[in-house]
Parts: structure tokens; sequence; C-alpha cells
């Protein structure tokens, strides 16, 4: 089979036992790999009493086939299962050398179940796996892990998927941290891995894989990088990273400021890309075979650390503007910090503003969080939160189970921006309409990465041949819902390709590329069509967790217009925007759920009478 090294090793923790699975060919031709291919496979698993912090729910690590290839922007891999933070469909995506070296090692993916006795931590040597004892490893953040499992298989080029202590101590935003400060950061995989007594994960090999076309994938590489090459979102994020958005999420009012209830902030320009390149940027750093290089090395010398990964722009919002810290040295530590003990920043951020918040309005108090002032702007007391958090101590103990906990322990459930339980990211809703289909539909909860409509109604290479066309970015109809169903199912074939979503060079080379690793012959409506299956298959699954259609909402807190900056004014109007979301994907508007016509025509007619 092109494309697939053909094998998935299954681990029962357990047991201890370790197999070889052949690939499911059926399964990657419908679902590609990736979070979509997770999906599949989970799906024949789980049901709505499945415990995410139970053995019986499945750890999936799976790469897809273009991971690990001459593809630019490949090098990433899907971290999927249920999620404890959100109880639904959880998948988090990451990128630098993990997910090629599991293909070089032997395997597209890996699927853990069971909970070891004691700490372990999985080796898989050129197509040889075995587990080991982890006693030595427990208690270490995810760099000294990381280092630890090198020198422990003697190999400096090993790379390591891993958790801190926050995956230890099972905090419901911990992360999955690999290739120094990369992360698997949203929805607590990490504490999930935690649950498992899984410490780490070292990979090393040398497999090819198999292409159906070289010469003709060779050829159409060379364009894609002669593309990226004369892309100008590429040329921004290469000179600061994904940082080199905080202006412009300024102008248009994307960039939360004060827990999502401020249009403008002064402070907000200290947290720039250019002043973080300028003032703390060691070099640019790239994930496998990437010439974009996003990447960034800073530095915080003043907390005493001369290597940080990051910030990117998500940790400089959720760190920084929503909890009102303009120190942008204490913001990148702050990132660190939460890479270090293996925190999503996003989570971790939004969950300290709502503390910050509750507290300026007297809802917490010193006797409820163990004599702690939380106040926007403390910059110390945000450095002693994430240490708290990820050890679970004194008041971390409660933030760690992330914002809606918080909120309801406290009685303010109104005051959790989330959806389906997970923190909203750093891309605001009301200065991009599109997105509150993005959010209110994500599969994994708010997520930015599944229908990134602000890209879109930018322009940045958004695919106009199926449809994803840009617009006015307040434009709230059932077109521009569409659109955005149409863009999210295309993220989710980004995320089954496995591909980065800063390589767009357009629906034609795509398929070639695809084509000529696979053989498959696709055409470009085949890939919308993937991209909607695997869309419709996660939403089966938390039809499955419970969801209903009330679910499908924005939070509160967003729909109340800012009286300045660049969204003055302004709210979506959600349920316009999910008509047109509903009749895009084929599902119910008056339930949310699939018609059966559409799953027979998604090719998803196994679940069908379950859901009809």
């Amino acid at each position: 089979m092109y494309g697939y090294l053909g094998k998935i090793l299954r681990v029962d923790l357990t047991t201890g036992e370790l197999w070889d699975e052949p690939l499911n060919e059926e399964y990657a031709r419908d679902y590609i790999g990736g979070s979509g291919l997770a999906a599949r496979y989970i799906c024949d698993v789980v049901d709505g009493e499945t415990d995410p912090l139970g053995p019986e729910n499945p750890l999936v690590f799976m790469t897809g086939p273009l991971v690990g290839t001459a593809m630019p922007s490949a090098g990433r891999c899907s971290v999927c299962a249920l999620s404890p933070l959100t109880r639904i469909w959880g998948e988090a995506n990451t990128g630098g050398f993990f997910g090629p070296e599991l293909r070089f090692a032997g395997y597209d993916g890996i699927i853990i179940t069971g909970r070891a006795e004691r700490p372990v931590w999985l080796s898989i040597v050129q197509g040889q796996a075995e587990l080991h004892d982890a006693a030595n490893l427990w208690g270490l953040d995810s760099y000294a892990t990381q280092e630890q499992v090198r020198e422990a298989l003697d190999e400096p080029k090993a790379r390591v998927a891993c958790i801190g202590p926050a995956g230890e101590n099972q905090a419901k935003m911990a992360a999955v941290m690999n290739d120094h400060g990369r992360a698997a950061g949203r929805t607590g995989m990490g504490a999930v891995m935690g649950s498992k007594n899984l410490k780490a994960i070292g990979v090393r090999g040398m497999a090819p894989v198999p292409l159906a076309d070289p010469e003709g994938f060779k050829s159409v590489v060379r364009e894609i990088i002669a593309d990226l090459g004369e892309d100008m979102v590429a040329a921004s994020l290469q000179l600061a990273g994904t940082a080199c958005y905080v202006d412009m999420g300024l102008m248009y009012g994307d960039m939360p400021i004060r827990y999502y209830q401020q249009g403008e902030w002064e402070g907000a320009s200290n947290l720039s890309g250019v002043l973080m390149v300028e003032q703390y940027q060691n070099k640019n750093t790239a994930c496998y075979r990437c010439p974009i290089a996003c990447g960034r090395e800073t530095r915080a010398l003043r907390y005493g650390v001369e290597k940080v990964d990051g910030p990117e722009y998500e940790t400089l919002a959720a760190l920084g503007s929503l909890t009102m810290v303009d120190d942008l040295e204490a913001v990148i530590y702050a990132g660190h910090l939460c890479n270090l003990h293996g925190l999503d920043t996003i989570s971790t951020g939004v969950t300290i503003a709502l503390a910050s918040e509750m507290f300026e309005r007297g809802i917490l108090t010193p006797a409820d969080t163990g004599g702690l002032e939380i106040r926007y702007g403390d910059v110390q007391a945000l450095h002693r939160l994430i240490e708290m958090m990820a050890r679970r101590e004194g008041f971390g103990n409660v933030l760690a189970e992330g914002s809606v906990a918080l909120a309801e322990r406290f009685g303010v459930p109104e005051l959790a921006v989330t959806v389906n339980r997970l923190e909203v990211p750093m891309h605001d809703p009301r200065a991009f309409v599109g997105m509150a289909v993005a959010y209110a539909l994500s599969p994994r909860g708010a997520c930015h990465l599944q229908g990134d409509m602000y890209g879109v109604d930018t322009g940045q290479g958004p695919p106009i041949e199926l449809g994803i066309v840009p617009g006015d970015r307040f434009e709230a109809t059932e077109e521009k819902g569409r659109i955005a169903a149409r863009q999210q199912a295309w993220r989710n074939l980004y995320n089954a390709l496995i591909l980065c979503h800063f390589q767009n060079t357009g629906v034609e080379r795509l398929l070639a590329a695809l084509n000529g690793v696979t053989g498959w012959g696709l055409e470009a409506d085949g890939l919308m069509t993937l991209g909607k299956r695997i869309v419709t298959l996660k939403r089966l699954l938390n039809l499955r967790r419970g969801i209903t259609r009330a679910d499908d909402r924005l939070p509160d807190l967003l729909l109340k217009p800012l009286d300045s900056g660049g969204t003055e004014g302004t709210v979506p109007e959600v349920e316009t925007l999910l008509a047109g979301a509903y009749a895009e994907y084929g599902w119910d508007p008056e339930t949310g759920a699939p018609t059966r016509e559409t799953l027979e025509e998604l090719d998803l007619g196994f679940v069908a009478d379950e859901f009809t």
C-alpha cells in the first residue's frame, strides 16, 4: 500500500503486551490518517460511558500519508482520545519531528489501551517496541525527560513525546510535549497519558515511506517549495513566527483583552512580534522539511533561561493580553513554564484570566485561593499559578480542572468562555463572524484550527475552487455559514494528511502530491467529501457522548458587544450562520444530527441505525 508503512503498534499497558497489527486499508482510504483515521479506530471501542481517564479509553498517536515524505510542512502527528477536559472527542496536533520519526521507525500509528501498574515508557527503534520502567523519569519536567530517554536509548537523534508534571498529575489541560517545546496541547491528551502511567515514547528509525509515483511527487514538491518562496504569509511567518499576527489581531479586534471584555489596550502593543524578534529572539526553528520555519527560539535572561521554545501568538495572547500582562519577557517565561511542566498555554491562560476576573468581581477571595490575590497584570501570580496547576498544589488543584469547573464551583457558569468545555482560543468571533461556526461546531470544542475563517477573510490562501471564498468579516449570512463549514471540512482533511495549515499552495498541487504518494487518483470533489466524512464521524462520536443541538453555541461573554476597538458594537448572528453550516453538512437543523441520507452519501452507513 503506497504512502503507508502498513503497520499499527498496539500496546496494552495493563498486560504489558505489544503487537503489530496490519493497518486497516479500508479505514485508511476513507479517513486517510491523523485525527481522521484515529477517529475511525476510536469509534469502534468507545461509548457514552467510557471514562476519559479510565484504562479503556484508547490513546492514539497517528500520522498520515504525507508525513515523513519530502512534502514541505508535513512533519506532524495527531494525538487523540476521549478528552478528560471536555468529555467528548479529543485531539491535539503537534509539529516537530516525532511524527516523521515514528514512520521511519516502521509504524503509521500507535494505539495504547490499559493502565500500567507503575510508570513506564515505550521505545520503538527500527520496528522493535519495548516497555521500560520509568521510575527514574517520573517527576521530571518535559525537557529532562526527553534528554533522559535519548540517553537511555543511546540515540542522540531519537525523538521523544512525553508528559511533564501536569500530565502525571492529570491536570485536565495537560499537553504531550515533544522536540523540546513542541506541544500536542489541547484537550488534555497529557492527562490521558498520565492516567495510563505512560511517561514517554522514544522513537528512532530509518524506514522509507513507499511512494506510488516518486518522480511525479518530486516534481510537485519542487513547485510547492517555489510557491512558498513567493508567499507573503510564509514570509511574515519567517520574520516573526505566529507572533507577527499580534499587530494585525489588535487592528481587527481579534486579539482578546481582559478576558474577552475589552476592545483596546495600549499595553498589548508591548507584546508585538517585532519587539520579540528585536529584543528576545535567538533564532528561527523549523519542523521536519519545512521551508517556512515559523518556530522561534527566544530567551528570558531575567529569569535565567537562555533557551525558550516560542512563544506563539496564542501564548502571547492567552498569557499576555487576556491576563493584562504587558511585560513581554514575563510572558515568554510563562510560556516556558507551561512547556516545562506540560500545559496547554491556551486553556491555562484562559483559566487564570477567569480566576482574575472572578477575584476582581469579589466572587473569589483570599479565603478561597489559599491567601493568593489573583489580579490582572500580576506577573508573579501568573507564574506561580502555572506551577501550582501543574502540580495540583493548593488553589492550583481547582484551576487544573479547567474554566467550566472553576466557574461552576463558585456559582457563575455563565462566565466560562468555552464551547463544549474547551476554552476559546485567541481569535474573537466578534472580529470574524465565520469563527462562530468554527467554534460552535468544532468536534473538539472551541478550536481556531478547525475552520480558520480569520485566515479565509484576510485572503491567506483559501481554496477558492472549493467554494471557500473570502468575504466581509462581519457578514453573518447562511452563505457565510456554508463557507465556514467547507473550511472546517478542509482543515479536518489537513489534520488527516497531516499537513501544517500554513502550507496553502492550492487544491491542484495538494491533489498531485497526495496522488503521487498514494496512487489513489483522487479528484478535487473527493477531497471535500473526505473532509466532510471526517467531521461528520467526529460529530457522531460526540452525539454518542451526549452533546445536543443546544451545545452548538457561543459562550455568553462573546455575545456581548464591546464598546471600543475593531469589533465595536458587533456580535455574530450565530443561528443564521449555523443554518448555513447545517445545510452544507447535511445535518438536521433541529437536532444537529446528520440525516440518514447524509450518512449513506458519506459512506457512514455502518452507524446509521445508531443515530437515525
